[in-house]
């Protein structure tokens, strides 16, 4: 069935597991005023990935469920006005238990007396399919982060989840689904599902897929398109609903893959600007090609246009074949993780903290033989001759991880961290909160590729009549491309653009990069993605012959000495003015088991936004970000 005369609105109404929960019944209790077709709704990250795939493990112990329980609650209040709207609704909030998530579903559906067909999507459990090939010596299922075998990792895997595309929700829409739940499809995939749906689309329809592709990543996120997390937020307190209710997001998508991105039309903060489509789209990409199991979005070339208030036209998209292989996720379990913390304050800051530090170390030294890791971190700085005595306050971060739950209990962390108190620094205080100090299961991830005929990517039906046509099978895409294992790097800009930084900006003041520059940036396992990008033409011109793989490794400062297997890739974006830096092997071991608390690698961008640099002063002259 395609529909004609009109684009297909699709709404983003949650990016994580810790968003709102209001949107979904928002955006359908508003159809009469602002219709959306298709509500969309992300709630999966690495994080969940690994903690839910070790419920799931757990389940005959009486776990929490292994899907997704904000998405229900989210959900129930919405559903009278879905079924009254027939608004179609597609997430992944089944997470490691998509069936178990459908069975609640389908019981709150019927519970409400409401004529709903729920579909579910599986295909993306393949530890069988990651052990049948390895044991058969068809692949050795190489970290795409680290380059290490599997055969050789130090853990054991206890589950693996692969990225599906979207095709598998577009049949599931096509044979009349209402709700159709997902576990690890790609965070894009709803949007692209939804608009091949509507449209009619086929698979060999790339130009208009990638721009479909493009469109869910923008609006995956929820918020982050519409000023959350955007680094230009001061200027939306004031404006319009100001910055303390941020709307959600809508992609308009037409027959032709043209893309406008907007958000709600009722009365909400934020924005839609070609800065906020800028910083969402520049958030966890890789490189120039953007991979999906049903196309490749090449985005050298795009660039945003204003169309209007809170309207913004995405152009120049490209497209490539989808890689022969998808992504997965492996689960293990990785041993314990406890912290506590202490407050420093006023003068001596680094003297208190080694001395701490070194009493510490003393009394956890019959245990720490046990330990895999513990580290020390001052958080921040206090301000000199402060106002208050919060403000001359630094936070002390003590983190230990162990393979056993034992070697991390009171007697061994928590309690001989405490007893330090009374020969500690002028001051010395912990935080009482002690829950911390217990140890927590982590979950170490590991990332590689499965090839897409290796998947058993299906759509389930349970409304159809008979078993034969309540299942449909997804076929692997007909036309791949084999890509480079690595993105395009350039160590800095061309030659033929290169600037003369000391003389082609007239005079200069030292001060941070973000006084001008945006930044944002994003985790994919232990990397780091960093995009940073500037309001106008000569500032590009500036940028570009600034930011240097060099120059980035040097702001990075002390955290690139401290991560010996740091590599950096580059490239330009010049319809965004932007420059974007992958950071390899930044973030500790990826978010479910690192010790650092940019456990997200949002942070990474602040922190090089922070760092001083010489600033054209003509440049701040037009006003500082």
């Amino acid at each position: 069935m395609t529909f004609t005369g009109r684009p297909i609105r699709i709404a983003g109404a949650s990016g994580s597991a810790s968003d709102r929960r209001h949107a979904i019944a928002e955006f359908a209790r508003h159809y009469p005023t602002d219709p959306v077709d298709v509500i969309i709704a992300d709630f999966m990250s690495e994080f969940n990935m690994a903690t839910f795939a070790g419920r799931r493990m757990d389940q005959a112990g009486n776990a929490m469920p292994a899907y997704d329980l904000s998405f229900l609650e989210a959900l129930e209040p919405a559903l009278g006005d879905i079924a009254k709207h027939g608004i179609k609704v597609a997430v992944n909030a089944g997470v490691c238990d998509t069936k178990g998530l459908f069975d609640v579903v389908s019981r709150m559906v019927q519970a409400k007396g409401l004529d709903l067909k729920v579909a579910y999507v599986t295909g993306d459990e393949v530890l069988p399919a990651i052990q049948n090939a390895l044991s058969g010596g068809q692949s050795d299922f190489r970290n795409i982060y680290t380059g290490e075998k599997l055969a050789d990792w130090d853990f054991e895997p206890i589950y693996a989840q692969c990225y599906l595309g979207g095709l598998g929700i577009a049949a599931a829409l096509a044979e009349g689904a209402d709700i159709v739940l997902c576990g690890r499809v790609s965070d894009a995939s709803p949007v692209i599902g939804a608009a091949y749906w509507y449209h009619g689309w086929q698979r060999s329809d790339l130009d208009k897929l990638a721009n479909a592709f493009v469109a869910g990543h923008l609006i995956e996120c929820s918020n982050y398109v519409c000023g959350g997390n955007y680094t230009g937020f001061k200027s939306l307190e004031h404006g319009g609903d100001g910055w303390a209710n941020i709307g959600y997001p809508i992609a308009e998508i037409s027959a032709e893959g043209d893309v406008v991105i907007t958000k709600q039309a009722h009365s909400t903060g934020g924005a839609v600007t070609v800065d906020t489509c800028t910083s969402q789209l520049l958030y966890e990409i890789q490189g120039p090609w953007y991979y999906n199991s049903d196309v490749t979005a090449i985005i050298d070339g795009i660039h945003f246009e204003q169309r209007g208030v809170n309207r913004v036209a995405v152009r120049g998209v490209r497209s490539g074949p989808p890689p022969p292989t998808t992504k997965v996720g492996i689960t293990a379990r990785g041993g314990f993780q406890a912290e506590a913390w202490w407050f420093l304050t006023g003068l001596d800051i680094e003297d208190k903290a080694r001395m701490l530090e070194a009493q510490i170390r003393r009394l956890l030294a019959p245990s720490a033989e046990q330990f895999t890791s513990l580290k020390f971190d001052l958080l921040g700085s206090n301000l000199p001759d402060a106002k208050t005595q919060n403000r001359a306050t630094v936070p002390l971060r003590i983190v230990a991880q162990a393979r056993d739950e034992e070697a991390l209990g009171p007697r061994k962390f928590v309690k001989p961290i405490s007893d330090n108190i009374m020969q500690g620094y002028p001051g010395a205080t912990f935080h009482l909160d002690m829950r911390q100090g217990f140890p927590r299961a982590v979950f170490e991830y590991y990332v590689t590729l499965l090839p897409q005929s290796s998947v058993q990517h299906q759509v389930h039906l349970p409304w159809k009549p008979t078993a034969r046509t309540q299942v449909i099978d997804i076929s692997p895409p007909p036309q791949t491309k084999t890509y480079p294992s690595r993105q395009p790097s350039q160590a800095a800009t061309h030659t033929d653009q290169a600037v003369d930084l000391a003389k082609d900006f007239g005079p200069t003041i030292r001060g941070p990069l973000g006084w001008i520059v945006h930044g944002r940036s994003g985790d994919k396992g232990a990397d780091a993605n960093c995009g940073l990008w500037v309001r106008h033409r000569d500032e590009y011109l500036w940028l570009r012959g600034l930011l240097s793989i060099d120059t980035a490794h040097k702001l990075l400062g002390d955290d690139a000495l401290q991560q010996p297997q740091l590599a950096i890739e580059r490239f330009e974006l010049p319809g965004l003015q932007a420059v974007h830096f992958l950071f390899r092997n930044l973030l500790d071991r990826g978010v479910g088991v690192t010790t650092t608390v940019d456990f997200l690698g949002k942070n990474v961008a602040e922190y090089l936004r922070s760092r001083h640099v010489d600033l054209p002063v003509r440049f701040l002259n037009r006003g500082k970000l």
